[in-house]
Formats: C-alpha cells, sequence, structure tokens
C-alpha cells in the first residue's frame, strides 16, 4: 500500500470513529426526546395547565415509591391509590426523609405503567421536576399534581386502561454549589 492509500484510510477510519462518538453523545438526549414525544416506556407528560375536558370515566392511579441502592432516604406516598374521573385534576403526596447525618440531594426519576398509558399522563406540578436536597433528618412532602389525558379513551392500545401505576425512584445526585460551600468550614486568615 502507497503512503498516499494509508492516509485516506487513516482519515476514514478517524471520521468513523468522531461519527460514532457524536452518535453517542446525541443517543441520550434524542432517546429522552423520543420518550417524551411517544410515551415510551411509560414516560409522562408536562402540561400547562389542567384539562378542560372532564369525563364521566373513572380511573384508579396507583402510587409506588422507591430509592436508588445505598441512598439514605425514606420514601414513601401518602396515599397508595386514587380514584377520579379522566380528566380531573388530582393532587398526591409523597413523603422524603433523609435518615443520614449528612446533608442528601435527589433527583426523581418516574415512569407509568402499563407503558402505553404514559403518553396520555400529565403532571402539572411535580416534586421529580427539580432536584431536591434534604438537611440530615428532615422530612419533607412533596406533592404532584395530574391528570389523565380524556384522548386516551380514543387510543386503539390504551383505551380500555383504567388502572395506572405512577412509580418514582430517587437517586442520589450532587449537592448544588450553593448547598456544598454551606458545608465547607471557613478557614480564618492568617493573623500579620
Amino acid at each position: 500500500m502507497s503512503a498516499t492509500s494509508n492516509n485516506r484510510m487513516a482519515v476514514r477510519l478517524v471520521g468513523l470513529v468522531v461519527l460514532m462518538g457524536a452518535m453517542a453523545w446525541a443517543a441520550v438526549p434524542f432517546y429522552d426526546w423520543f420518550c417524551r414525544t411517544t410515551g415510551y416506556g411509560g414516560t409522562t407528560n408536562v402540561a400547562e395547565r389542567a384539562s378542560d375536558v372532564v369525563l364521566d370515566e373513572l380511573v384508579t392511579v396507583r402510587f409506588d415509591a422507591n430509592v436508588a441502592k445505598g441512598m439514605a432516604w425514606k420514601f414513601r406516598p401518602l396515599q397508595n391509590q386514587m380514584t377520579l374521573k379522566i380528566g380531573e385534576t388530582g393532587l398526591a403526596f409523597y413523603e422524603a426523609v433523609n435518615t443520614s447525618d449528612r446533608v442528601i440531594a435527589g433527583t426523581a426519576s418516574y415512569n407509568v405503567s402499563p407503558d402505553v398509558a404514559g403518553y396520555y399522563f400529565d403532571k402539572i406540578q411535580c416534586f421529580c421536576f427539580t432536584q431536591q436536597v434534604l438537611q440530615p433528618g428532615e422530612r419533607v412532602e412533596m406533592p404532584v399534581s395530574f391528570y389523565v389525558d380524556p384522548e386516551i379513551v380514543n387510543d386503539a392500545d390504551a383505551g380500555r386502561i383504567r388502572n395506572l401505576t405512577l412509580s418514582y425512584t430517587f437517586y442520589e445526585t450532587d449537592l448544588p454549589e450553593d448547598k456544598q460551600a454551606s458545608l465547607t468550614p471557613l478557614t480564618p486568615a492568617p493573623v500579620n
């Protein structure tokens, strides 16, 4: 092989590596967008306001709570389930308790099952939209405001679903910088 052929092959291989890296980098945001758009995997929607339509059909929403392995929080729903009309706004509460002796930040991931119903589950407000920071021993009640979109009854796959489960899992995350700074002890300036 000539040097020119080797150079072309090297450029092609580098280009392939760059392309694969770009595709790997784009996979997470693309998958997130795909799940939010289609409701795939039970991903819910975010609504700016309550539904304008309330049907005379009932749906039961069960509530589930989990923490990732090693996270020193107790996390539970304050109600096991709620029955409401399709399109009616529900308000549920979860409780989190930091059982450790240190400040812990957490972020909740969520889904709805059956998965196909996730597209029709709309959250108006949720503790899962922001990071939660709990002091040692702190207990908080966290609300989630939601409704089941009346369009669910027109879906060939989800139209008969009348029992849903809203599930959250909290994962420990890095403390925000402002919280970390407050934990760092101040070192006194040297006296001259």
